[in-house]
């Protein structure tokens, strides 16, 4: 269903009205628009697996899988097809609907396409939703990736316009919107959003929101995540972000763009399970399962079971069907998952 009241030209004072709204009238604006929308009780469950863990030459200021931190995290080479498969059939065991795989490149070289495109073609081939997140695409590269059986390609734009330059220095703000480009031209599905408490102000927030929701097609996905500041990593000692400005950010989210699936994502560990439950009520409606993202941690398994249980939340399960695809209820067993950031690295998805 597309809301007749999707827009394109959100002003920054808008937005900034928006989260500037008394906390519970944005709360019940936002449920309003999420329940018109969306079953407010189903949660789309993806799970992400590194491909290519560490190594990578960016400068993201929030990233433990930058070669120049010290953070511990080794390179390590594309993994094999068959391991790769092996966990994707853990993850649908395990009730996850959606395969997202994640490679520490700054972009894909030309040789690389291929191992990838026949890792997403056999995982694709299990009956998942596929989505993958290398960094920059060359010339072909997204339509290779489309033509293998990809469904999603996710590239965040990280933050503000204005703020992109103090947090990454190795790549142009530009260069990300050039990414999508290519992503929407292929006819890809978009999973796009940013990282939030990396020492932006609100004003900030509210410009990655605007920049979100002014793109030419709101993303279908559209994960929120909060740092996880990493030993090593120059956003080490950032300060905490208010968990209530963290349910505003989510909240404002899914106002701007209504029909897209907003997704609680990195930083959950930090979350109590109150303030999981306002992210989910304000419009949250996707998380990521499992133990691990990348290298940063996730609530465990057991966790987010009992989590589901307690607020009577289900996964969806999507299933394709002569055309049309549905949700089904599915019992909410986990999988180790992981889950990467718009250029490859790791921190968010």
């Amino acid at each position: 269903m597309v809301n007749a009241l999707t827009r394109h030209d959100w002003s920054r004072d808008e937005v900034r009205a928006l989260f500037d709204l008394p906390f519970n009238d944005l709360l019940h604006r936002a449920h309003e628009v999420h329940r018109t929308y969306h079953d407010p009780n189903a949660v789309q469950v993806s799970t992400l697996l590194s491909i290519k863990t560490g190594g990578c030459p960016e400068d993201c200021a929030y990233c433990p899988q930058a070669a120049r931190y010290d953070t511990g995290v080794a390179a390590q080479k594309l993994m094999e097809i068959d391991e790769v498969l092996e966990r994707a059939k853990a993850a649908k065991a395990a009730g996850a609907s959606r395969f997202c795989m994640g490679a520490a490149w700054r972009g894909p070289k030309d040789r690389d396409i291929p191992k990838v495109a026949a890792i997403v073609s056999a995982v694709k081939d299990l009956g998942l939703e596929t989505c993958a997140t290398l960094g920059l695409l060359g010339n072909g590269h997204a339509q290779a990736l489309k033509d293998a059986g990809l469904d999603y390609y996710n590239h965040n734009i990280d933050t503000a316009p204005e703020f992109y330059g103090e947090i990454i220095h190795t790549r142009e703000y530009q260069d990300r919107l050039g990414t999508l480009e290519q992503v929407r031209d292929a006819g890809l599905k978009t999973c796009c959003g940013g990282i939030v408490g990396m020492g932006e102000t609100r004003d900030q927030r509210a410009g990655l929101l605007q920049a979100l929701a002014n793109l030419p097609a709101h993303p279908q996905s559209v994960p929120i995540n909060q740092l996880v500041p990493v030993p090593g990593t120059p956003l080490a000692n950032a300060d905490t972000l208010d968990p209530f400005e963290f349910v505003r950010t989510i909240a404002v989210a899914r106002l701007l763009m209504p029909n897209s699936i907003v997704r609680l994502s990195a930083g959950r560990q930090q979350m109590d399970d109150a303030v999981q439950a306002l992210c989910f009520f304000a419009g949250a409606g996707s998380i990521f399962y499992g133990e691990k993202l990348l290298t940063t941690g996730n609530p465990d398994v057991e966790a987010d079971r009992a989590l589901f249980r307690r607020l009577d939340l289900h996964p969806l399960e999507v299933v394709e069907s002569a055309g049309t695809v549905h949700a089904d209820i599915v019992e909410p067993v986990l999988a180790e998952a992981a889950c990467g950031h718009g250029c490859g690295c790791s921190n968010a998805s």
